[in-house]
């Protein structure tokens, strides 16, 4: 399993995580700014709406996870959730952003469902497609390849759900009509590019993988021995950091483009088209520091342009120059594109390692325990920043409409967009820095399992 996978399974693979990006980064992005200035809501409402779909993520990730490690049929254990959740998907997020003309407590009831629909959709994708890596190969430099794919069309993805929704949203005057319909153009990508990794990855059978693997402990046991992966205990600490960070950029990004530095959808198109192309051509040279110095050695170089970066939007002016968003850009995407495929593919080589100490295949587990701390991180960020808008006087709108905000809320802002991030990476960059699974140490696991 450690020969070089077909190009075929790497592109196949990749383009599910353009619908995944869209899904995370589109909803992330837009949806507090659709809240506020076209359906009128409050930031804290939209806030506590993506809090409470991310916290039930967190019972729905782990059964999708178990579930998926026992499931047997001859698409595998894998493809039937993801095909299940590709359907879905683009379903919820076309109601998320094309809902009927409803009161306020009915809104507010729709948008419950559709986020709950939303969650469960995303789980039934992401979290066995998040398996699959451990389980395509069992080389450690060979997962790096395999998901410099994913990358790549993460980059793509990620241009689509910020560029390409912020051209839509701009040309149909910025309104209920144009959310709408860039909800039905994302959902209609979202579908296809889903569908296509369900059609391109081999199946992959519990039985083929782990034949002789003992016999399955109850799910709490199973959980309890997660703590003798060191290594990936401390990517999950990691994790936590790294997604409060992405959402409170995320949650406050677009507000901070168009409130603060008076950019307007255009500067979003802008930065975040240059950001992905960055993120994308950088690949190659991450893939080499990977080899070269390490995954570990080769993240932390990724945090140090992340926060330089992030800071440096505190000397950027008013109406900042294209020049500054494009250097802005550059930074930032270079920086990320280590950041995004050495933490998924130290979180592979994790998997490949319990697997060598316990005997158990229970990516699927793993990979859903992960995605849990990962929303629930990101669901307690996007709730704070809520709040913290909030109580900096925030001012919500309707239709499409700018305000001027209060100096408190410009301040709020521009802490959630530079400062806060900044400082959680840090704290991020700790736990990787104690990060010690290597080839090495792999190795030695494996001859330890084989004896």
């Amino acid at each position: 399993m450690s020969a070089r996978l077909p190009m075929k399974t790497c592109l196949g693979f990749g383009i599910g995580t353009v619908g995944v990006s869209i899904m995370l980064n589109a909803v992330t992005a837009y949806y507090p700014a659709f809240m506020t200035t076209v359906l009128g809501q409050s930031p804290e409402i939209a806030g506590y709406l993506m809090m409470g779909a991310k916290l039930y993520d967190a019972v729905v990730d782990m059964i999708i996870g178990s579930m998926s490690d026992k499931s047997r049929s001859k698409w595998g254990r894998r493809r039937p959730f993801m095909l299940m959740g590709a359907i879905l998907s683009a379903a919820s997020f076309l109601m998320l952003f094309a809902p009927p003309a409803l009161g306020q407590g009915a809104l507010i009831a729709y948008m419950i469902a559709a986020q709950v629909i939303y969650s469960t959709a995303y789980s039934l994708f992401a979290v066995p497609y998040m398996a699959l890596p451990a389980e395509l190969t069992e080389g450690f430099a060979e997962r790096t390849r395999l998901l410099s794919f994913r990358t790549v069309f993460v980059s793509i993805g990620q241009m689509l759900a910020t560029a390409g929704t912020a051209a839509i949203i701009k040309a149909g005057g910025a309104g209920g009509p144009a959310y709408a319909t860039m909800g039905l153009v994302m959902a209609l990508i979202i579908f296809g590019a889903m569908t296509a990794t369900v059609l391109s990855v081999p199946a992959t059978h519990a039985e083929e993988a782990h034949a002789d693997a003992p016999p399955p402990l109850s799910l709490p046991r199973q959980i309890a021995l997660m703590g003798r992966n060191r290594p990936y205990m401390l990517l999950l600490g990691a994790k936590v950091f790294q997604f409060l960070a992405f959402a409170s950029i995320g949650s406050c990004g677009l507000l901070y483009l168009l409130n603060v530095l008076g950019v307007g959808y255009g500067g979003q198109i802008l930065l975040t088209s240059v950001q992905n192309i960055v993120t994308a051509l950088s690949m190659p040279v991450w893939v080499w520091s990977g080899k070269k110095i390490g995954k570990r050695g080769t993240y932390l170089i990724g945090v140090f342009i992340f926060c330089a970066t992030a800071l440096s939007w505190l000397a950027a002016p008013h109406g900042v120059a294209n020049a500054g968003l494009i250097a802005r850009g550059i930074a930032s995407g270079f920086g990320s594109g280590a950041l995004i495929l050495m933490s998924i593919s130290m979180l592979g080589d994790t998997m490949v390692y319990d697997r060598a100490i316990t005997g158990m295949g229970r990516e699927g587990l793993l990979s859903s325990t992960a995605a849990v701390l990962e929303k629930a991180s990101f669901a307690l960020g996007v709730a704070v920043l809520g709040v913290f808008l909030r109580a900096a006087h925030y001012i919500p709108t309707m239709g499409g409409k700018l305000v001027t905000q209060p100096p408190s809320a410009i301040f709020a802002l521009t802490m959630g967009y530079a400062v806060i991030p900044a400082a959680m990476f840090v704290v991020n960059g700790v736990f990787l820095y104690l990060y010690d699974l290597d080839e090495g140490k792999m190795a030695a696991a494996r001859r330890g399992a084989a004896a």
